[in-house]
């Protein structure tokens, strides 16, 4: 196998946050009788009050329910582009939940139509190129291990361009982190399948890069607790464990919205007590120290 380090688990199975949440389109009264012509104008009513809905249900995690909102949208108008790119998101979030791999695909290849479509209608968005990455990087836990290597070389320019064009979008930087830190530690024998196989691995990528794309995501949303459980293990594995002791001590006290917020903070939980056990015992290894300290300077200032 080429993918059997830790950080290939780092790369799979950290949980994939929900996308922002989406503007609620302002409110129209609806005109008491329509003419037979304006049949146009009934279904641009309709397409807003599905946009309005799907984004409270959005608002409520409610993924399903809010899907269904913007498969509506899409009957109406099947090239509108935030209904496109949203239901990208939520079908990887929902195909997520699933341990079974026939849902999952099912789910994960939804999405990649959907983000498609998306890309058809803007190649350069940063919304498309995000929905696409992020499709591509859930269908990549259920590949082959060379498989995979194809998918996150494809990935490279798709999570850039995503961050170049939506720098507010807190879940890009999240996927741009993940995909930082897999590629940096690619081992030997993926480097080496890459290079004869695939033309070369993505170059570029660094753990400092990891760390920093990682950061931006938690500065943009403090609130989610998906990010600071990945940067977490991006500093544990790193070693920077005081730095990991401190986002994890701080992501347990994050209120929990969802199951899946529920089930990342006993994850946090989990990294975090093994990481405070250790601090303690550091801790008074630090305090034995200083008391000899003091004694051998007392020792030493007597015999003086």
């Amino acid at each position: 196998m080429l993918l059997s380090s830790a950080h290939l688990a780092l790369a799979q199975k950290t949980t994939t946050s929900q996308p922002s949440q989406p503007a609620i389109p302002e409110a129209t009264e609806l005109p008491g009788r329509l003419p037979a012509a304006a049949s146009h104008n009934s279904d641009s009513v309709a397409l807003r009050q599905h946009l309005r809905q799907a984004a409270a249900l959005q608002a409520k995690y409610k993924d399903s329910d809010a899907l269904a909102q913007y498969q509506q949208v899409l009957k109406l108008d099947p090239q509108h582009y935030e209904s496109l790119w949203r239901a990208a998101g939520l079908s990887v979030s929902i195909g997520d939940r699933y341990s079974d791999e026939t849902r999952k695909k099912a789910y994960f290849d939804a999405a990649r139509q959907y983000a498609d479509r998306a890309l058809a209608l803007q190649p350069t968005g940063g919304e498309s190129n995000y929905a696409m990455a992020l499709a591509l990087f859930s269908e990549a836990s259920l590949l082959s291990a060379r498989d995979r290597l194809r998918i996150f070389k494809e990935l490279r320019p798709r999570v850039l361009l995503a961050t170049e064009q939506r720098p507010d979008l807190p879940e890009a930087w999240q996927l741009l982190g993940r995909w930082y830190y897999r590629v940096a530690h690619y081992n030997v024998l993926e480097k080496t399948f890459s290079r004869i196989f695939l033309g070369g691995y993505p170059q570029g990528a660094t753990s400092r890069k990891a760390v920093d794309a990682l950061e931006h995501a938690r500065l943009l949303d403090p609130t989610r607790i998906q990010y600071y459980y990945d940067l977490a293990r991006v500093y544990k594995y790193e070693g920077l464990r005081h730095r990991a002791l401190a986002l994890l001590e701080a992501a347990v006290k994050l209120p929990t919205y969802t199951s899946e917020d529920l089930a990342v903070n006993r994850l946090c939980q989990q990294l975090l007590e093994p990481l405070q056990r250790a601090e303690s015992r550091n801790a008074r290894l630090r305090e034995k120290l200083r008391l000899r300290a003091v004694g051998d300077r007392k020792e030493k200032k007597i015999k003086n």
